[in-house]
């Protein structure tokens, strides 16, 4: 069974997930060599860091043996056809996980490969990141309330339908014009409440968890500057946080870029949530792999 979307994932099974990271967190040598035998594929078309490592580590962990594969290697739909790597890589490996430009790619790669595939991030969404947001959020604040300021992207497609789905509600700021997809949102109301404004301070008001991301994602480099001017005035700092709940944790996704999405400050705080949350994405790999792999 593939894992490319929390969209395309039902709440019962995000629900499984993040239980099933929470039990591999406590209980890591239960399932040490569960995959004994087996070979994953680890594609990447973009630079990492946590999903690299995490994703490389937690194969191990689990037994089984990683293959990583680089987009300037493999030259997907350059040097051959998307569903031609697809099907030759489906004759060596077990499961392949890619983090792609294009989402398209992965559903390409998943119509004619039998091994399943995960999708460790696209243009659309990030689920792997959202199952460790989400087993963070559990550890701390079960059914909280989210407010996320920033960019409408990949990560907040996943967090908002993954966050409604387990019994939270988010409230959600943007810019003008940077708001998230449509059919995101209309998904995730279908599950619980989400609001949506272009008013930092009102998403923020009272919250549970307050979460930021970078405003500008690796592929957009070229709208860096126009960015700049249209978040300003979004940066999650000191006089932002102190409007949310008093007990409320700060969690981001990392790469963060200090004095703009964030402050220093908010996010060495005591109740920054941040490193938990970037530990979390090994936990949550593992227990995606499992799932996939039965």
């Amino acid at each position: 069974m593939d894992f490319l979307s929390i969209a395309d994932s039902s709440p019962d099974r995000i629900h499984d997930l993040v239980a099933m990271a929470g039990e591999v967190k406590q209980h890591p040598g239960r399932f040490a060599e569960r995959l004994t035998g087996r070979s994953v594929g680890l594609f990447f078309m973009k630079p990492s860091t946590r999903t690299r490592v995490s994703s490389e580590v937690g194969t191990r962990q689990l037994g089984a043996d990683p293959v990583v594969l680089k987009g300037d290697e493999v030259g997907l739909g350059g040097r051959e056809t998307v569903e031609d790597v697809g099907r030759v890589l489906d004759r060596y490996l077990d499961a392949l996980a890619m983090r792609v430009f294009d989402h398209r790619d992965l559903v390409s790669i998943a119509a004619v490969a039998e091994a399943p595939v995960i999708n460790l991030l696209s243009d659309l969404e990030h689920p792997c990141q959202a199952i460790a947001d989400l087993l963070t959020v559990t550890e701390h604040r079960p059914k909280a309330s989210i407010a996320y300021v920033g960019d409408g992207n990949n990560v907040l497609h996943s967090l908002m339908v993954g966050a409604t789905m387990i019994g939270g509600s988010i409230r959600i700021a943007t810019p003008v014009g940077y708001e998230p997809d449509d059919r995101y949102i209309a998904l995730a109301r279908q599950y619980g409440n989400v609001e949506v404004t272009n008013d930092p301070s009102e998403a923020v008001d009272g919250a549970d968890c307050v979460y930021t991301d970078v405003w500008t994602s690796m592929g957009r480099e070229a709208e860096m500057a126009q960015r700049l001017d249209a978040f300003s005035g979004f940066i999650v700092d000191e006089t932002l946080f102190a409007k949310a709940a008093p007990d409320a944790i700060f969690l981001h996704c990392l790469p963060a870029h200090r004095g703009e999405e964030v402050s220093g400050p908010v996010m060495e705080h005591a109740r920054s949530r941040v490193f938990d949350q970037a530990e979390n994405r090994l936990h949550a790999f593992k227990a995606v792999l499992l799932d996939v792999l039965g």
